[in-house]
């Protein structure tokens, strides 16, 4: 073939190819309207405003929402949040001068409960502040808090129900995050309370029989009760610790590993102890302390009401898919599971053998509320016991959970 045949068949390409993509032009499909995209940017905004407001009001996220919330309030030249001892955490945008104005408009507004607008005619401004036409303080009302803190804004323009509509949307779109923040707070609070009322269950029951145990062999057997005081030091340690609510399975399995062994320093031989652990389930992340008080259930209300005082506790962790699976299982009396249900159990022996009465299986309504509030209610508890036949003890976790992370 010759160059001028080249050139011809280049020349014939083009062109068809430049005809091709003509009518694809003409023929293309709109995906989306002007209207559609701008209701998309403005969900996008939004969701960029509430994320630092999830954390709750302070000077960071103010910071990092103040930007959002002013393209949401697309007539306002400026944006500040205030917290609600009136203090500015944050100001986007010019008229800075004007901040001593906005903050007193704030504490009026958090005194009332109002939004509080003050116009041009009232505005102490300088020659850089002349285009400013009114500023707005609107307070940010939180259900079961009060007043969280304030919106404010500085506008060029006089504020028409546009603005003031568009004000009132945005203030209660960040409220209701706020509160969302404040739920989140409230719910670590109580994880938090409850790992605490986990810590005091473990004391006076755990600890009392521990000691007495160490105690027993510090004549006859120096060495083991050295190993052991080291066992409950750092059980102890680990149950008491400040930081966390949750924690990996292998760091649990290690500390009832420590508990096991003191028990069984003070069974002996009466005490088996079964594991059955997965190993691509140890880094699965579940509530702290989730799991101690199942165990410690199967040996308190198991193993030491048996009159033989003889007994096996099976612990098994299984990978099914996307969930982990826990199971402590107990031979030992069992109970009647109405009994259960109502917070009645039966009197059984403390350390020094004095009968006790006890009250129904606080630990185990701990775990299950801990576990529904992380997970969700499929996640909750299920305890299958009867009178004589052992009770068996389950847990269903994620192995994986955005936002669980030990």
């Amino acid at each position: 073939m010759t160059a001028v045949a080249v050139l011809v068949l280049l020349l014939v390409i083009t062109v068809v190819a430049a005809g091709f993509a003509a009518v694809w032009l003409r023929t293309r499909r709109v995906v989306t309207t002007p209207a559609e995209r701008a209701v998309h940017s403005t969900l996008h905004t939004a969701s960029l405003a509430a994320r630092p407001l999830r954390r709750g009001l302070d000077a960071d996220s103010a910071a990092e929402a103040a930007p959002h919330l002013r393209q949401l309030l697309g007539g306002a030249q400026a944006v500040a949040l205030i917290d609600a001892d009136g203090a500015l955490l944050a100001w986007h945008g010019p008229f800075e001068a004007l901040t001593g104005q906005l903050v007193d408009a704030a504490a009026r507004a958090i005194d009332g409960e109002r939004r509080v607008l003050v116009g041009h005619g009232t505005l102490d401004r300088g020659p850089a502040d002349i285009a400013a036409r009114a500023l707005i303080a609107q307070p940010l009302v939180v259900d079961d808090v009060g007043v969280a803190g304030v919106l404010g804004v500085v506008t060029t323009t006089d504020p028409g129900p546009a603005l003031l509509g568009a004000l009132t949307e945005v203030a209660r779109y960040a409220c209701s995050q706020l509160e969302l923040a404040e739920l989140d707070a409230s719910r670590a609070r109580l994880d938090r309370a409850e790992v605490r009322a986990l810590r005091a269950q473990i004391s006076p029951h755990f600890v009392y029989n521990a000691l007495n145990t160490v105690a027993s062999f510090v004549r006859t057997d120096p060495d083991r009760a050295r190993e052991l005081l080291l066992e409950f030091a750092d059980f102890t340690r680990y149950s008491f610790r400040a930081t966390g609510e949750y924690t990996l399975l292998a760091d649990e399995l290690r500390n009832i590993d420590r508990y096991l062994t003191l028990e069984r320093a003070r069974f002996g031989n009466a005490l088996e102890v079964r594991l059955q652990i997965a190993p691509e389930v140890l880094n699965v992340a579940l509530p702290f302390l989730a799991l101690q008080p199942l165990v410690e259930n199967a040996v308190r209300h198991g193993i030491a009401g048996k009159s033989t005082r003889a007994g096996t506790i099976t612990i098994v962790a299984a990978d099914e898919g996307t969930d982990c699976v826990i199971t402590v299982e107990d031979d030992g009396v069992g109970m009647d599971p109405e009994l259960l249900r109502s917070g009645v159990l039966d009197s059984t022996r403390d350390g020094d053998g004095t009968a006790v009465k006890e009250s129904a299986h606080v630990g185990l309504a701990n775990v299950d509320d801990r576990l529904r509030a992380a997970f969700g209610n499929d996640y909750g508890l299920v305890v299958d016991t009867a009178p004589g036949a052992g009770t068996k003890v389950g847990m269903r976790v994620p192995k994986f959970r955005a936002g669980i992370r030990p």
